[in-house]
């Protein structure tokens, strides 16, 4: 298991934001990690219809699968 520490220029950053910034900030990383599982999924496994690419992101992103 790897542990990522966080730049402290970016704690700062983090720090100045209210907490419903950094909720949105979060939403966004969350949304765009889920467009490009999404494309990339889609891109691999050509033969999967729209909801079975759906449905593996969900389970990736619900589960932590990589």
């Amino acid at each position: 298991m790897n542990i990522e520490v966080i730049d402290d220029e970016m704690v700062r950053v983090l720090r100045s934001k209210t907490g419903a910034e950094r909720l949105r900030i979060a939403s966004g990383m969350y949304a765009a990690a889920r467009r490009m599982l999404l494309s990339s999924l889609a891109a691999q496994n050509p033969e999967w219809d729209p909801r079975q690419v759906i449905e593996e992101t969900a389970r990736r992103l619900s589960h932590g699968a990589g």
